[in-house]
């Protein structure tokens, strides 16, 4: 029997990496090793964020496919990320992915300053959950390779006029946030479907309980904008300060060996039997037509 990992082993890794070069491992060692469930966690509520803003909220209603659909949309999309992240973005498999992603986004009328708002969703909202509720805060070397990761596949994305720094990404979401977040009845209604499958993750007699819990997780312009009520007080403080125990009891725990694969998760129910890429997000009919004001810089082929 192999003897537990020291709590430090993956630090001294990502010690020994340039972020600037080598953002695609310490990437993974992050989101895989160090913090999976952190990371699944920010990123569904990444989501809710998304969906605040109309103009995103009310196509993804549009679409039927995040009310009718939920759960599948939700593994399509974790799925579609996780092969990025496995493979690596420059890889066959990596870049498969971020073509399935592209074609899917191809077919509608997307603005570009959305796309970029959503890219910066992705590398913020990880960053502020862990600092809050992680077992430890990210290195310099973890938010500089998240950082460029995501830079990465805005590239790969055609997304124009992608920031170069973390500041540069929380100052684009904070900013987009306060002058876009805005109650819009389709987006609540794609709100309400995400909440509820995120509830059925847990035994039934939890469900009320696990609602109040996720309210709890969003700040007030959020809980605002889907015109959602916020729970008392000293609900939030306790729910809160449940994650930030639960933080510091992990400290204790041997570093994870083996990395956490999101087609592991029970959490995925779409595809017992496996899936292919390929037929993965959506596939809408007619003509694809252009984002709004965008120009492909470089997308993945």
């Amino acid at each position: 029997m192999r003897m537990p990992l020291v709590r430090t082993h993956w630090l001294r890794e990502i010690a020994a990496l340039d972020p600037a070069v080598d953002y695609e491992r310490i990437a993974a060692i992050t989101a895989r090793h160090e913090f999976p469930w952190d990371l699944q966690q920010a990123l569904s509520f990444a989501l809710f964020r998304t969906y605040a803003v109309p103009s995103i909220g009310r196509l993804l209603y549009e679409t039927g496919e995040f009310t009718e659909r939920t759960q599948r949309r939700h593994d399509d999309t974790a799925l579609l990320l996780d092969e990025m992240s496995e493979h690596g973005l420059e890889s066959p498999g990596g870049r498969r992915a971020i073509r399935r992603v592209n074609r899917m986004h191809g077919g509608y009328d997307i603005a570009d300053d959305d796309m970029r708002y959503v890219l910066a969703t992705f590398v913020v909202t990880p960053v502020r959950w862990i600092e809050s509720y992680g077992w430890r805060r990210l290195r310099p070397a973890e938010i500089e390779a998240a950082t460029a990761y995501y830079r990465r596949l805005g590239t790969l994305m055609g997304i124009r006029d992608v920031p170069e720094t973390y500041e540069g990404f929380a100052d684009l979401l904070d900013t987009y946030e306060r002058r876009h977040f805005a109650y819009d009845e389709g987006a609540r209604r794609v709100a309400d479907a995400t909440l509820a499958l995120l509830c059925s993750f847990y035994p039934r007699p939890l469900r009320r309980a696990v609602r109040v819990f996720a309210l709890s997780m969003m700040d007030d312009h959020l809980l605002q904008a889907f015109d959602y009520t916020p729970p008392r007080r000293s609900v939030v403080r306790a729910s809160r300060g449940a994650l930030r125990l639960r933080g510091r009891a992990e400290r204790f725990l041997p570093a994870r060996r083996k990395p956490k694969q999101t087609r592991d998760l029970r959490i995925i129910r779409s595809y017992p039997n496996g899936f292919d890429v390929d037929h993965l997000g959506t596939f809408p009919t007619g003509c694809p037509v252009p984002h709004t004001g965008s120009g492909s810089a470089e997308p993945a082929r």
